[in-house]
């Protein structure tokens, strides 16, 4: 979720209230070109062939945040103007470069505005890579397999609200221990502690990743397959939840008091 996704305030269902009539007060489209403070560096084939500090995030209404960076913070030895040509009648006419580097070649990987609509002029200079062409993406000294959203918020609470969570008709959890998690966009989600859990635990072969939590795991409760899933390790501003369970709202009823 972002400002641009879901009932994000540039999404398609904005979910909150605004003093304007959005329909007749703006597009149905909307672009917001917002900065991205931290340095930025991504690297292929062991090279980089991008560094900047003044990076920028592209929010369009129904779609995940781009990364553009200046033009000339790109390694200029790396690019190579191609014919290949895109129109978005939002932005105007892209060009596009393909980028080769440490024998790694990749076609049409960068692109760019160079005479945009008026409507979006600020593009003018921008140029964005497409994030599964570069082998390694860096913010500052961490390296991420996505960008983090500024605007994407997780807010992680205990809380004595009584939560239950029940599996066909057995009431497997009823605690009042559980930690809230809030995220921007999201139902909240109650972690309980497994010590809370009335039956069987065991691993799932599932995992997933979350830019904004880390690496989840998934867990078998009740027989009941990839019912549940926990953080072991999450990021240093989830720790609330680390080792604590999270259900699955399509295989278990779960209420949050």
């Amino acid at each position: 979720m972002s400002l641009s996704l879901g009932s994000g305030p540039l999404g398609r269902s904005p979910a909150g209230a605004f003093n304007f009539d959005l329909d007749d007060a703006a597009p149905a489209h909307r672009i917001y070109f917002a900065d991205f403070l931290p340095r930025v560096r991504a690297v292929i084939d062991g090279r980089t062939v991008l560094d900047t500090t003044r990076g920028k995030l592209l929010y369009e209404s129904g779609i995940h945040p781009r990364f553009y960076a200046p033009v000339e913070d790109f390694e200029a030895e790396v690019l190579a103007r191609t014919d290949h040509s895109t129109h978005c009648p939002f932005k105007g006419d892209a060009s596009y470069w393909s980028v080769s580097a440490g024998g790694t070649s990749h076609d049409n990987a960068v692109w760019a505005y160079e005479s945009p609509i008026a409507e979006a002029s600020w593009l003018d200079g921008y140029a964005s890579l497409y994030p599964d062409k570069a082998d390694e993406w860096w913010v500052e000294d961490e390296q991420v397999r996505v960008l983090r959203d500024p605007f994407h918020r997780i807010d992680v609470l205990p809380s004595s609200r009584r939560v239950t969570v029940t599996l066909g008709d057995d009431v497997i959890v009823d605690t009042d221990r559980a930690v809230l998690l809030f995220e921007t966009g999201l139902r909240t989600v109650a972690y309980v502690p497994r010590a809370d859990v009335r039956a069987a635990i065991e691993p799932a072969e599932r995992e997933t990743f979350c830019p904004y939590k880390g690496e989840a795991r998934y867990w078998t409760v009740a027989g009941v397959e990839e019912a549940a899933w926990s953080y072991e390790y999450p990021r240093p501003e989830c720790t609330g939840i680390a080792g604590l369970l999270a259900f699955d709202a399509t295989k278990a009823n779960v209420t949050i008091g």
